[in-house]
């Protein structure tokens, strides 16, 4: 059995050296080392909290936030890890830090400026429009400022040039745009007078991409809208008695999603401008309204109860939410179990939910194009193969594959050390050969931890 197992790892390992080859040269396909993200709340990993006022610290500066994954609220506006912390897992990247308030806080594999009711356009025009905005005034374009003022000293920290870090990394543009149309939805204002703003946003949005291209971003995700339709806090706002504005399936209300809808048009538009433009750069679209949408949708078929339009923190009506005693507030509840739930907090969503929405988005089918993982199939296969032939378990041995694959993905697969280990391990018997491919694994993959493989 040992010579077998022996010619069928020589076999896939040329296999592997070809398509690591292949792939390398291949520019659609790309290992990120560091993730850059400007936005809102929906990525905000930590930024408002350490901007606010000590003695008035916000709503996610407390329990029952952050219970769910950190056990401590971190900041973030959900129960657990945000879209923006499973792309860096599936990438094998460190969650990626807040910039405003981070103390000896490395930044070489990701910069977080998101900030939590941050708009794409500046605070002064809300002024001007005598909307009031007074969450934050980080606009999209102070991140963007912001970022570029310490570029040369993130560019400085780093083995590589600054054109070559951005060209290396992963740069989420938002979400951003939502909070633009919250505060004057907020205000009453018209659906018309609204729809009005959307050309600006979408300009602000593609001017600051435009902005990071010149600097030498080359890998764009650009999230659309949500449904909001569908959040708990719009269901109350605009809550009516007339059967016929809901949706019968989901319960949602239609002409609010179909002004998210128009949103996303016209977001898509633009992109398909600046692609042409600027064809070496990837511009990935993602989708996070039907990423969503399908949530409510089909809730039981992705775990979640049935019409999960009630907020799982919060107090009071039909969809659990209240203006004024919301999440985070002394004395309002939440749910026993969260992964239930899509809505978190009447304005936010559940782990659980941004887990679904993540995996979709990387894996497909909710991003245009798809994200290209071929450059970091090789590895994973190769991992496959060899749990399975030893398991003789083809489930077990695709999971753990991909278990293994996934811890790493970003990084330089097999670097010296996995080579020379799974070499190695060619001359060994069978236990000692797939303990030495491991090894060489977790020797080659510098966040791989020998734990990853159950056995070894």
């Amino acid at each position: 059995m040992a010579s077998s197992l022996k010619k069928l790892i020589t076999s896939f390992l040329l296999f592997f050296f070809y398509t690591n080859i292949v792939a390398s040269s291949e520019p659609s396909c790309r290992r990120y080392k560091s993730i850059i993200s400007f936005g809102d709340s929906i990525a905000d990993t930590g930024n408002y909290l350490h901007l606010s006022d000590v003695n008035h610290p916000p709503q996610a500066a407390f329990l029952p936030y952050g219970e769910t994954f950190f056990s401590v609220p971190t900041g973030r506006n959900s129960d657990g890890r945000l879209i923006i912390d499973f792309i860096a897992e599936f990438l094998g990247l460190p969650y990626v830090p807040p910039y405003f308030g981070s103390q000896n806080v490395s930044f070489e594999q990701g910069v977080n400026f998101a900030v939590y009711g941050a708009t794409a356009l500046d605070r002064a025009f809300f002024i001007e429009k005598g909307i009031v905005s007074d969450f934050t005034n980080v606009s999209l374009s102070v991140q963007l400022n912001t970022f570029k003022h310490i570029l040369p000293t993130l560019c400085a920290s780093s083995s590589r040039d600054c054109r070559e870090m951005l060209g290396d990394s992963l740069i989420l543009m938002g979400e951003i745009g939502g909070n633009d149309y919250n505060y004057p939805f907020f205000e009453d204002k018209s659906i018309n007078e609204i729809k009005e703003l959307t050309p600006l946003i979408i300009k602000a949005i593609s001017d600051a991409i435009v902005d990071l291209i010149d600097l030498g971003g080359k890998t764009f995700l650009v999230p659309g809208s949500f449904p909001a339709g569908c959040s708990a806090a719009y269901l109350t706002l605009f809550q009516t008695a007339k059967e016929e504005d809901y949706d019968p399936l989901t319960g949602c209300l239609p002409w609010l999603n179909d002004f998210g809808k128009h949103h996303d048009e016209q977001l898509k538009t633009e992109i398909k401008r600046l692609r042409k433009r600027y064809p070496h750069v990837n511009i990935i679209y993602a989708d996070y309204y039907n990423s969503l949408y399908r949530l409510y949708q089909e809730p039981t078929k992705y775990g979640f109860k049935n019409r999960p339009l009630a907020a799982c923190c919060g107090v009071g009506g039909q969809y659990n939410f209240t203006i004024g005693e919301e999440c985070g507030y002394e004395g309002v509840g939440y749910c026993q179990n969260p992964s239930e739930y899509i809505n978190w907090d009447g304005y936010h969503l559940t782990e659980a939910a941004h887990q679904k929405m993540a995996h979709g988005i990387l894996n497909g089918p909710y991003a245009a194009p798809a994200f290209n993982w071929s450059c970091l199939d090789a590895a994973s296969s190769l991992i496959f193969v060899v749990v399975r032939f030893w398991s003789k378990d083809a489930v077990a041995g695709r999971a753990l594959a991909r278990k293994v694959s996934l811890s790493d993905q970003g990084s330089n697969p097999g670097g010296g050390g996995s080579y020379s280990s799974i070499a190695a391990g060619l001359s060994l018997g069978d236990g000692g050969l797939l303990s030495s491919v491991a090894a060489g694994f977790v020797a080659g993959r510098g966040g791989l931890h020998s734990s990853a493989i159950p056995g070894f």
